[in-house]
């Protein structure tokens, strides 16, 4: 890869430039070419060595390029793929790193008609709840886990491409259909932001709120800690990967209807075998992660 286009050099795309910049270290690195909506943004990101080059003038962006990054929130992809549509060349690989997989392979099928082949999608397993590219770093994706879900119709370059990309991070790359993975993170990555989301709202909300903060201390933090991420994000992935985050609700409603009933009848035993449980998945997934 000689060329990389990044849209959106923020956490995401600024540490995929930061680590190929590193693992390239001792060899060519490619040339990076940061697009944003923000010039002080990419403006930063020149300044700290992320990208090589900052420019809004798409064509330019895209002459003679390997592989093209949307890091962007999942909203503004349809956007983007309409804006590099009439420049793409039938070898530029388009990928992603959205959250969400079903609504962006829709909208990139629809939009790149005939060269919907070369887009495949992707999803990094890496973040943190500060956002921009201050925040990005080399090793971010360091023996973390990347899902991409190509379609029988993608081009075999477009996954050779990609998977090259993310193991080049240090990553480890795993494939699956869009469809289980949206299924997957609703329930492990998508509720759990909006769990969080929810209780600090709720707590902010308070007319005693400042007094409820003040004595917070690291269950609160530990909790709510992803709460900090970034807010048009997780608006973006909340509603493209909407009915499956319903249906994750529901059940999650449904565990909180069986606790509050353990509490109302004093059911010790009852809420002692749920703690139970969760206590030993938790213990033996955080074991097996070495968390």
């Amino acid at each position: 890869m000689k060329k990389l286009v990044i849209f959106g050099v923020g956490l995401i795309g600024g540490s995929v430039a930061l680590a190929l910049k590193k693992a390239s270290a001792i060899n060519i690195e490619p040339q990076i070419i940061g697009v944003g909506r923000s010039s002080a943004s990419l403006q930063a990101a020149l300044d700290l060595g992320v990208i090589d080059i900052a420019t809004s003038d798409i064509a330019l962006a895209l002459k003679d390029a390997d592989v093209v990054l949307i890091a962007t929130p999942v909203a503004q992809t349809s956007a983007i793929l309409k804006s590099i549509k009439p420049h793409l060349s039938a070898n530029t690989v388009i990928t992603d790193a959205g959250s969400t997989k079903g609504d962006v392979l829709r909208c990139a099928e629809e939009i790149l008609g005939t060269q919907f082949n070369q887009f495949i999608g992707g999803h990094p397993i890496a973040g943190a709840e500060k956002s921009g590219v201050t925040a990005a770093k080399a090793d971010l994706y360091l023996n973390k886990n990347v899902v991409l879900t190509p379609t029988p119709t993608t081009n075999k370059q477009a996954i050779l491409a990609a998977t090259q990309l993310w193991q080049a991070c240090g990553a480890n790359v795993s494939e699956m259909s869009a469809e289980s993975h949206d299924s997957i993170f609703a329930a492990v990555s998508h509720l759990p932001h909006l769990l969080a989301f929810a209780l600090v709202d709720d707590i902010a909300s308070r007319p005693n709120a400042a007094q409820l903060f003040g004595f917070a201390a690291s269950g609160f933090r530990d909790f709510t800690r992803i709460a900090g991420s970034h807010p048009e994000m997780w608006r973006d992935i909340s509603l493209a990967n909407k009915n499956a985050l319903l249906s994750e609700l529901t059940a999650y409603q449904t565990e909180l209807s069986t606790v509050k009933k353990l509490l109302e009848n004093e059911d010790s035993a009852g809420l002692q075998a749920l703690f139970e449980r969760a206590s030993v998945a938790r213990n033996g997934w955080s074991e097996s992660k070495k968390i």
